[in-house]
């Protein structure tokens, strides 16, 4: 019987099946480690037996198999078409087909019309990314899987990229949340990641297939998979062949074709083309010679800090925990800022526990003869440490930073902190901090972006790093995120790039991410001349010479970079002026205990998933909070918020029984803002207007499903879960406008609504297969003229609901129009009372600026109680926009919003003791154009910008870091101001 042979050269794996007929004979799955042409030699030697001597027919497939194809001259099929091949042969009864790879996801829908679809260049929600989530853990997939097995609750994680996720995982770890939920909750994001990002808004039923090796062996995720998709067992089937379903569909296709192969010829194919290059693209070599590296070694070296042997050092001593996203460092200073001890490590997803050991070591180095006098702690697991081993003080890491910058050069002008997830980057001018940056969710240019891809290839970070510092053709990967970036690196290994051209090429994309990206600087030079760099990463050499290349002129890298936030901590706790620090003690710590319990609070309307830590003695300490609530204090005093004024207006409104019929409206997007005109319409009209519910993660989940691109703003995306809601509550009718325009307010040039808030109702018509089955209003209107609107409300209103006399649609629309206004009104002088307030009492006062759905606590995710809780008085862009003239940007200023922004920015640079903070929507295009023209505005009236992008994740890690480093910076400025 005919031989056929289907090799799938996946992303990172590669599956060879071998056919007699319909007999399967052979079967491989191992990973490639990026040596793709390698490795599929390797495996079909081991097939030599069985195809020696014999002609075979033989196609191949998978993301890394196209160029093994046009080296090889060997047939190539499309993996999502020999995917479908399989199914029609094996499992023709399916609905639908889920695959999922190491870094490509598919899904065909079979009922209802064929349908294929397949991630683009993103590899979030697939193996890669749960091999990332698993390292980060410090376990392998396979213990992955069970500890997903013992959960008790699932956390919200972000999936459509790795290191989103790693900023949402690791603030968890730090705060004590178990390994166990944490495990559940990865899969829980892929199989989130899937529906939103491939399914799209189609429905996934009926019989589902389930294929790939992620969804083979890993357990968890199946069990995840059928409860989100609430699949019975006949309807979710795993077979035992779903890692080489492409394989098989590949060798299916094989039969087809008319060449065939011998061993030999098939096997020289394969091994000579693994020796092809054609790369054409480099970059100029990091270092010329040895000769080079060794003076550019020689002049870092020169910014050291001495050491000192503890075991002869007689005195005080002061211990400064830097916490971060990936690792623990400690340093322990003499009472002359000597180093007595140093640790540098992983903090392998337990911090507690390397801080108790490590403060073990140190007690027993000290001996009787160190006295501990100050401790201070920094990063993301401050709280967690600091309660834990009853540390000092807590700072927060851009004054750590700050700190161990001038320590080695006090003309600091621009301080650039490169770790493991984050990026943390301010300007310093006339001796104190001027702006501040850090990366929200991203991490594409830090050290994990790096360590990702040495992983991948079998290396430590420290070897991969080293590999590229005399690569003679570096390539030119651009600056992309990690997962992006996996493409291009492929590309460049089927292009013929050693590994040496990769590390060096990746060297220089981490820093054009940091310098275009994150910092956003046009030109390199606008960082200044006096730069002192710091973090782990920048103790990659090929890190820091590509830095110093971009620039085109030399910084100060100072020999314990990866120290700098424990220095820093360390140099602080010497300014306690404490005789002995009140760190846990010898004897306390070698009874210490460590417990954490995951729980949600019902403090408030925000539900947070909070982890109560429990120490020796009792002591608790509760973490992931977004107040001070949880944590049993209470506030000095209430302060003005107008998020939560606006809030509870909205929630006070309560609507008669009506007697023309029950209308939903609801609750997000411009509606938030225009619901006391629609109200009030209605109402004069005799409906009773039902509100759907306030928005929840679980309001979120409910329409999930038909949300058709994961790129949308998460306000748009909770409009599903809005109608939704309303559905559920039965109403007569759901009235959801589209609207162009937003209410003329005389400031700008225009007055639009952004494309999402004007026609989402289209979308979600198109999306939500319920909707055909209520009567969904959704008719084109404009507010922003009271004739216009008078005459086509009575055209719609007379066609599609009922006949209303035009008077008493005019009377209603008078009435909704004065309590639009009365609202805006309210508003500004509650914003009047709230500045009032805020200097009487002289306190700071932050304009939170953003959209007016963002006071949509959901969205926020409570910032505006988290910034209240530091006893600070929150306003709204509304609130004080007026304030000022309108103002003149380099922009079209044609929306509303924009414009308030704008206006508001420029109100508080003539105020003393004023900041902005503005929101941005993760998927907001528009908002590119409005963080710059912000930015410009404040920095030219002598204030700090600082933008806080929010998402569907509402871990507010890097959130409070914007929030102390922005209060520490006012403060540090005041002073020096009155000095």
């Amino acid at each position: 019987m005919e031989l056929t042979v289907g090799v799938d050269v996946g992303s990172t794996t590669v599956k060879v099946v071998i056919y007699e007929g319909e007999k399967l004979l052979f079967k491989h799955y191992e990973r490639h480690l990026s040596q793709v042409r390698q490795k599929t030699a390797e495996i079909l030697a081991e097939a030599k037996d069985l195809l020696i001597g014999r002609e075979f027919k033989a196609a191949i497939s998978g993301s890394a198999g196209l160029g093994l194809s046009k080296a090889t001259g060997i047939d190539f099929v499309q993996e999502v078409f020999a995917t479908g091949e399989a199914v029609k042969k094996y499992a023709s009864d399916t609905d639908v087909v889920i695959e999922l790879g190491g870094e490509d996801a598919k899904i065909i829908f079979f009922t209802g019309g064929m349908e294929e679809r397949m991630n683009g260049t993103c590899a979030g929600g697939t193996g890669a990314f749960i091999d990332q989530m698993a390292s980060l853990l410090a376990v392998t997939p396979d213990e992955l899987d069970k500890l997903s097995a013992n959960y008790e609750k699932i956390y919200p994680i972000a999936s459509r990229c790795g290191v989103f996720a790693k900023s949402d995982i690791q603030p968890l770890l730090n705060q004590g949340a178990r390994k166990e939920d944490i495990a559940v909750s990865i899969f829980q994001a892929v199989v989130d990641q899937t529906i939103t990002g491939l399914a799209q808004g189609r429905q996934i039923k009926g019989k589902v297939l389930f294929l790939g090796g992620p969804l083979f062996f890993l357990k968890g995720l199946q069990r995840r998979f059928k409860e989100t998709l609430r699949l019975s067992d006949e309807n979710a089937v795993f077979p035992d062949l779903g890692p080489y379903a492409v394989a098989i569909g590949t060798s299916i296709f094989a039969r087809k074709q008319e060449r065939s192969y011998t061993y030999e010829d098939f096997l020289a194919r394969i091994t000579q083309a693994s020796d092809d290059s054609d790369r054409t693209e480099y970059l100029e070599p990091l270092f010329k010679d040895e000769g080079e590296y060794e003076e550019f070694r020689a002049r870092h070296a020169k910014a050291t800090v001495e050491r000192r042997d503890i075991a002869s050092y007689y005195g005080g001593a002061y211990l400064g925990i830097d916490c971060g996203s990936t690792t623990t460092k400690m340093v322990l200073l003499s009472e002359d800022d000597k180093i007595l001890y140093e640790y540098y490590s992983s903090n392998k997803g337990n911090p507690v526990t390397i801080v108790k050991e490590q403060l073990e070591q140190i007690y027993k180095l000290c001996g009787d003869h160190v006295i501990m006098k100050g401790s201070a702690v920094t990063g993301y697991g401050e709280d967690l440490i600091k309660n834990a081993f009853n540390v000092d003080a807590g700072l927060v890491e851009t004054m750590a930073h700050l700190r161990a910058a001038r320590f080695f050069n006090p003309k600091v002008d621009f301080i650039l902190d490169i770790g493991g997830q984050d990026i943390k980057c301010f300007k310093v001018k006339n001796n104190c901090i001027d702006s501040i940056m850090l990366n929200e969710a991203c991490s594409s240019g830090c050290g994990s972006f790096i360590e990702t891809f040495a992983k991948s290839m079998g290396y430590d970070i420290a070897t991969f790093a080293n590999f590229g510092l005399f690569s003679k053709y570096p390539v030119d990967l651009g600056s992309r995120c990690t997962v992006f970036m996996n493409s291009s690196v492929k590309q460049a290994q089927k292009d013929g790039a050693t590994v040496e051209d990769i590390s060096a090429g990746l060297s220089m994309s981490v820093v054009k991410n940091a310098i275009y990206k994150v910092i956003r600087a046009r030109s390199a030079d606008e960082l200044g001349k006096e730069l002192v760099v710091q973090g782990g990463t920048f103790l990659n050499d090929g890190v820091l010479r590509s830095f110093e290349k971009e620039l085109g002129h030399d910084v100060v890298r100072p020999e314990i970079a990866g120290l700098m936030g424990a220095f820093g901590a360390a140099l602080f706790s010497k300014s306690l002026h404490k005789d002995v620090s009140s760190v846990i003690k010898p004897g306390d710590l070698r009874r210490f205990e460590h417990t954490a319990k995951a729980t949600i609070c019902q403090g408030c309307t925000n539900k947070c998933n909070l982890t109560i830590n429990t120490f020796s003695g009792g002591r608790r300490f509760i973490s992931g909070n977004r107040c001070e609530r949880p944590l049993g204090q209470k506030e000095t005093q209430e302060v003005p918020n107008l998020f939560e004024y606006k809030l509870n207006r909205i929630k006070a409104l309560r609507s008669p029984k009506g007697t023309r019929g029950r209308i939903g409206i609801p609750l997000g997007l411009n509606m938030i803002e225009n619901l006391p005109f629609w109200f009030t319409f209605f109402t004069e009209l005799g409906f009773e207007v039902v509100l759907s519910d306030i928005s929840s993660r679980q309001l979120y989940l409910t329409g999930q499903y038909s949300i058709p691109s994961d790129t949308a703003c998460y306000p748009a995306k909770l409009m599903h879960g809005h109608i939704e809601s309303l559905i559920s509550k039965g109403v007569d009718m759901i009235f959801y406008p589209c609207m162009s325009y937003n209410f003329d307010e005389k400031t700008a040039d225009n007055h639009f609504n952004c494309p999402v808030v004007a026609y989402y109702p289209e979308l979600l018509y198109g999306n939500m297969e319920k909707l055909h089955h209520v009567k969904f209003l959704y008719p084109y209107l404009g507010l922003h003229n009271r004739t216009y609107f008078n005459r086509s409300i009575r055209n719609f209103i007379n066609k599609e609901i009922c006949i209303i006399p035009y008077s008493e649609i005019r009377r209603a629309s008078s009435k909704a129009y004065q309590a639009y206004a009365k609202w805006g009104e309210d508003v500004k002088t509650e914003g009047r009372r709230a500045l009032k307030y805020a200097k009487d009492h002289h306190l700071k006062t932050i304009v939170l600026a953003g959209r007016p759905y963002h006071i949509d606590p959901e969205i926020n995710h409570g910032i505006d109680r988290l910034i209240s809780s530091f006893g600070i008085v929150v306003v709204t862009e509304d609130a004080v926009a007026h304030l000022v003239e309108p103002q003149k940007v380099k922009v079209l200023n044609q929306w509303t919003y924009h414009a308030r922004l704008y206006n508001s920015a420029k109100y508080v640079t003539t105020q003393e003791n004023m900041e902005l903070i503005q929101l941005v929507s993760f998927g907001c295009g528009i908002d590119a154009i409005t963080t710059d023209e912000v930015r410009d505005i404040l920095e030219s009236g002598g204030k700090m910008y600082t933008q806080l992008k929010i998402d569907e994740i509402n871990n507010l890690g890097a959130v409070k870091i914007r929030i102390r480093s922005l209060l520490e910076a006012m403060d540090e400025r005041s002073r020096r101001e009155h000095e």
